[in-house]
């Protein structure tokens, strides 16, 4: 999984991207002249879009920003990269953006799905999709870490493994500000009744497959 393309996600998701920059490259430990230099630039426009004197830097400038600061790291050894890294790759299996939005109810019939919940909204797209762990999701990512699941789009289905009721995946997906498209459980052993009430309140269609994981990422692989 590309750890960049979730700093970038955040930085464009973010309502104050001059602050969100800001904050990655003080957690990089980077001044902004070493920033500015690695793009080549002057200090002032790096000064000047985490003030918000500048407009916020369009989807190609921020990941040209964000590869000069995984660049800068990897030169001191990867040290952040690394503590980032890890906790992520355990409990995502996959992560992918879709070049282009894939009608819902396409999507569920990919993953051989069954709507659970909210089945009176599903005239949306789906821009990609997230596979995670859903025990390890819950138990080891910080809310800043569970916003870079969102990737570049929260318009995603956020599908969840190892799930029993759940009940838990859709507490944290009702607690955090950003809300996904829908929201997937695959082979639970069983869905609570509350799942379903939150996923109704949420607007959120919920859906069930009861496909094996690699027969799961096998068939995402297709779309």
């Amino acid at each position: 999984m590309d750890i960049a393309e979730k700093i970038a996600g955040e930085i464009t998701l973010s309502e104050k991207p001059g602050k969100t920059i800001r904050k990655w490259r003080e957690t990089f430990h980077l001044s902004q002249g070493m920033l500015a230099d690695c793009l080549k630039i002057s200090p002032s426009v790096i000064s000047d879009y985490e003030s918000g004197r500048r407009a916020s830097p369009n989807i190609s400038s921020v990941r040209r920003i964000v590869k000069a600061m995984i660049k800068l790291d990897e030169t001191r050894g990867g040290a952040t990269i690394k503590q980032y890294s890890t906790k992520l790759s355990d409990a995502i299996f996959d992560i992918r953006e879709f070049s282009a939005g894939i009608p819902a109810q396409k999507f569920i019939k990919a993953v051989k799905g069954k709507v659970v919940a909210s089945k009176d909204y599903l005239d949306r797209k789906i821009h990609g999709y997230t596979v995670m762990d859903s025990l390890k999701a819950i138990t080891s990512l910080s809310s800043f870490d569970y916003l870079k699941v969102y990737g570049w789009s929260t318009e995603r289905a956020l599908i969840f493994t190892g799930v029993k009721y759940g009940r838990s995946p859709m507490v944290a997906v009702r607690a955090h500000p950003l809300k996904p498209g829908m929201v997937v459980y695959q082979k639970p052993e069983k869905v609570d009744a509350l799942a379903v009430k939150l996923a109704e309140v949420e607007r959120i269609p919920l859906v069930v497959s009861n496909l094996p994981l690699n027969k799961l990422l096998g068939e995402l692989k297709k779309l």
